[in-house]
């Protein structure tokens, strides 16, 4: 294999069985054959199915704990796998009834299956092989995340993929090849196309498809779907059932597949199928709703506001359901409430929702159903009150939805609502000071649902708060253990590292975080401080260059960059580095600080004292102190120096430092 052979973009397609565009270069052995991409054959993951179908059987023989530590993952993306790979780690909503799955997994949690995936194909590959993929631009976007992923953090793999589109975004330059034309492909039958399960739609299969009347296209589409009984029915099988002879088994097989995907987070998989289930539902019926609520919940959290919008509206008027109209009403409030651009948050706007979801919801007759449908208005409302910065409301809000879960809810029931109550009360009594409430409230959700990592995350940052860093490190340690890799406890691990003073274990946590997600801007911030107190200059400075195209006005980074431009005694870069820092966050202290010296060193006291009386007014801290007694005592302002130096002192008693200047102080 050459050696400056790493990915390989052919620009167009391959053909499923001949790949005359890669004969002229040495790959690696083929994992698979070819695989095709496209997101109708399998859904999400149809490429890293077929990975998994032939890997896993592998390794259950050979290294079974392998395929253990990675069950969640797998079964995510190979459902059809799922009978030989027994669910380990499992959530409480895996046990429980689609009314009481209310938790919708962030568009993140796929970057946690792809890197559990990726570490996974790493550790099966007994080699350097290669990986072809045809169709990638029609793949879903599980797929293209994951190849991205393999492309990134798996060295003895080889990609090639076909594609009009550029692959592999943000993994490096791939070598271009161009796809070369293939000899037969001028004919092709209407099986033909129906047996490509709609994947060939340029070919002339497709054209001669098209030419049949709609009873005999019904037709084939029938016998493919049978054929296909068995496989998991989240591509093909309601794409045929579709334009099939059979609305009510389409539209059964289009529920089961936007059910699986709105729980394992597929959220543009849902985006994609909900709306063709509501084509084919009923309108007004139950399961035209839970489509609509689905879909729109997806919509939400893919960013896609006005579209949800639309649905939620769609709802209110072709609906007399009060239960369709109290969510509508809640969905809508939260598509302001949540909004990522807290300048487009309208909370006025989605107060009137809630207000109108809380009201509906308490009119609803059956006490259970009321007491979970009001609590969870209630909780959303709660949200609203927090972010127009009233905490004592919020927390009244949550505890009052408690009280309804505990007084009026069946033993038992709807355990994940509880479990969101007690972890939201935690985070709002943390906010009042009232650390070891919030840290009982914490144990009783995870006490519910052991294996939601999230809940650990809080409760070790809590934990951390009250001084107890080993009981953390054991929530952070515990939080990567029962989810698939999850940057965020790397990242929470490295800060307590980082207090510790352990620069060495910090930096490595911090570099698997950017392992593990390449955008994780606090880690490059962290990381360029890491490198810079231990010298390591360079690297140091493409950390912070990484970080600022992330996020151009990043105060700590620009921080960070002023200190290195003093370090290189490039001492106007890095006044204008610390500048721009201290404009962009004006309560970061060590920004101050740090300009203070550079000004001291550069003549003007005057100038540091100001920027180190600024930093003081942030808060206490003995060596600010020191240092502008230092600047003080050159303006011959010694009275004023003596006092700072008494401070810095009674703050830090035992430092020599100061102990020795205060002494040469008095003594002169």
């Amino acid at each position: 294999m050459k050696e400056n052979l790493r990915h390989i973009w052919v620009r167009g397609n391959l053909s499923r069985d001949r790949v005359a565009a890669l004969r002229s270069l040495e790959l690696p052995a083929l994992l698979t054959p070819v695989i095709n991409g496209h997101r109708r054959l399998r859904g999400p993951y149809s490429v890293g199915s077929v990975i998994l179908r032939e890997l896993v059987p592998v390794a259950l023989e050979r290294s079974p704990d392998l395929v253990a530590r990675h069950d969640i993952e797998i079964r995510a993306a190979a459902p059809d796998l799922r009978h030989l790979v027994p669910l380990r780690r499992e959530p409480i909503e895996a046990r429980l009834p689609e009314n009481e799955r209310i938790l919708v997994p962030a568009p993140r949690r796929t970057l946690r299956i792809a890197n559990g995936l990726a570490e996974f194909i790493r550790d099966c590959l007994p080699g350097p092989r290669s990986l072809v993929v045809d169709n990638l631009h029609q793949a879903d976007p599980t797929d293209r995340e994951l190849l991205t992923v393999l492309a990134r953090r798996v060295g003895r793999l080889t990609l090639a993929v076909g594609s009009p589109e550029r692959p592999f975004s943000g993994s490096g330059e791939p070598v271009v090849v161009d796809a070369v034309a293939q000899e037969g492909d001028t004919g092709g039958s209407p099986e033909d196309y129906v047996r490509s399960d709609g994947t060939s739609d340029d070919s002339p299969a497709y054209q001669a498809y098209l030419a049949l009347s709609p009873d005999e296209r019904a037709n084939l589409h029938d016998r493919r779907a049978v054929e296909l009984t068995g496989e998991f029915a989240l591509g093909a099988v309601p794409y045929h059932l579709e334009h099939g002879s059979d609305p009510e088994a389409a539209v059964r097989a289009l529920w089961e597949a936007v059910d699986h995907c709105i729980t394992e987070g597929f959220l543009d998989a849902v985006a994609e199928l909900g709306p063709r289930g509501l084509r084919l539902a009923e309108s007004g019926s139950d399961l035209w709703w839970r489509f609509t609520q689905r879909t729109a919940t997806a919509l939400g959290g893919l960013g896609r506001r006005d579209r949800a919008l639309d649905l939620y509206e769609q709802a209110r008027r072709e609906s007399m359901d009060p239960v369709v109209h109290a969510a509508s009403a809640y969905g809508t409030a939260m598509l302001d409430a949540r909004h990522p651009d807290p300048e487009k948050r309208d909370l006025g706007r989605a107060t009137g929702w809630i207000n109108e979801a809380v009201a509906i919801s308490t009119l609803l007759p059956d006490r259970s159903e009321r007491a979970f449908k009001l609590g969870f208005d209630q909780n959303g409302r709660a949200l609203i009150e927090l972010r127009q910065g009233r905490v004592a409301s919020a927390l009244h809000l949550v505890e009052s939805a408690i009280d309804l879960a505990e007084r009026d809810l069946p033993e038992g029931v709807h355990p994940v609502h509880r479990m969101v109550l007690f972890a939201n009360r935690a985070q709002l009594l943390a906010r009042t000071g009232r650390a070891k409430d919030a840290l009982r409230d914490l144990d009783r959700a995870i006490a519910i649902d052991p294996c939601f990592p999230d809940h650990y995350l809080d409760r070790g940052n809590l934990l951390l708060e009250l001084g107890r860093p080993d009981d953390a490190l054991a929530d952070y340690e515990t939080a990567m253990r029962v989810s698939p890799p999850l940057p965020e406890a790397y990242y929470n691990r490295a800060e307590l590292r980082l207090a510790a003073g352990d620069l060495e274990s910090a930096r490595a946590d911090l570099d698997h975080v950017l392992e593990l997600d390449p955008g994780y801007l606090n880690a490059y911030v962290n990381r360029a401080g890491i490198l810079e107190m231990l010298g390591e200059h360079d690297a140091a400075r493409e950390d912070v260059a990484a970080g600022l195209a992330l996020d151009p006005g990043n105060a700590h980074l620009h921080g960070v960059l002023g200190q290195l431009e003093t370090a290189a005694g490039r001492f106007a870069d890095a006044g204008k580095a610390f500048d721009a820092a201290v404009e962009a966050d004006p309560g970061l202290a060590s920004a101050w600080a740090n300009r203070a010296i550079l000004r001291y060193e550069s003549g003007d006291a005057a100038g540091a004292v100001d920027d180190l009386t600024r930093a003081i007014e942030l808060g206490d801290d003995p060596a600010l102190y020191f240092n502008r007694a230092t600047a003080l005592d050159a303006l011959g302002r010694a009275e004023e120096a003596g006092l700072d130096l008494r401070r810095a002192c009674d703050l830090a008693p035992d430092d020599p430092d100061i102990r020795e200047a205060l002494e040469r102080h008095v003594a002169g």
